[in-house]
């Protein structure tokens, strides 16, 4: 399969979807009959367990679906489990200094990269035993860093960020952003235009992919215009929400709230 940090490679249109809430055994085969591309697991928000996150990046990525994991803090301990447990990419929330980036690095790459701890033929290695030699090389080819930009600290610091050796990708935490830019929601703020604008900047200069998600059609037409190549289109609940009211709404608009069976 390809995997996430293959798809950073090239700027190229990828989509994918927000999994934060259903880890049930089909979601895989699910996603990949809608032609999803990859998806976005979420630990900080979502209360899955590493054991869950295990079973879920692992029945996604036996169908062909990349994954990028969001741990539930930048804690090396967080990081370190996340890539034993088979994340493919770690996308840690709230990163807003180089120095925070580096600490990241050192706790997802192997050595001389960085100081990750080894074990070998886990399920980041799909079970399979090889050489350490081998296994440290390929763990640090494998695994993509891409830090969340979602503060207003971060977008000052976005260049030196995106410039940094071992950074795949960037991802615009579009929410998060507006809060930390004083202007909750507000993504028609030239503040937050702007906000934005550096990290594609940042992006552009530096080769760098870009991820975001996105609400609509429309809106995803728009951001990649812009540069955003990984666009990430709703996720498991809102999707879920979104289909049955507007089914709902139809069902209503067509037969009137209130009327009985069979036109008596």
């Amino acid at each position: 399969m390809t995997s996430f940090r293959e798809m950073t490679e090239t700027k190229t249109l990828k989509v994918g979807t927000y999994v934060g809430q259903f880890a049930t055994p089909g979601l895989g085969r699910i996603l990949k009959s809608t032609g999803c591309q990859f998806a976005f697991v979420d630990m900080e928000h979502s209360g899955f367990s590493f054991e869950t996150i295990r079973d879920v990046l692992g029945q996604l990525h036996d169908v062909g679906i990349a994954t990028v994991t969001r741990p539930p803090s930048q804690a090396a301990h967080h990081l370190a489990r996340l890539c034993d447990v088979g994340a493919q990419g770690l996308v840690p929330p709230m990163l807003s200094t180089v120095d925070q980036a580096r600490a990241c690095l050192d706790a997802i790459k192997y050595a001389p990269q960085g100081r990750r701890g080894c074990a070998f033929g886990i399920a980041h290695d799909d079970y399979n035993p090889q050489a350490p030699a081998d296994a440290l090389a390929a763990g640090n080819a494998r695994t993509a860093f891409t830090p969340l930009i979602e503060t207003a600290e971060g977008i000052e610091n976005v260049d030196a960020i995106a410039a940094l050796d071992g950074v795949d990708c960037l991802w615009i935490g579009h929410l998060d952003l507006s809060v930390s830019l004083g202007i909750p929601g507000d993504y028609e703020s030239p503040t937050f235009k702007e906000a934005v604008a550096a990290v594609m900047a940042a992006a552009q200069r530096n080769a760098k992919s870009v991820g975001r998600l996105i609400g609509s059609p429309e809106e995803a037409a728009r951001v990649h215009g812009e540069g955003v190549d990984f666009i990430c289109y709703l996720g498991d609940v809102w999707l879920l929400q979104k289909a049955l009211s507007e089914g709902f709404a139809g069902i209503l608009d067509r037969i009137g709230e209130g009327t009985v069976a069979g036109g008596g």
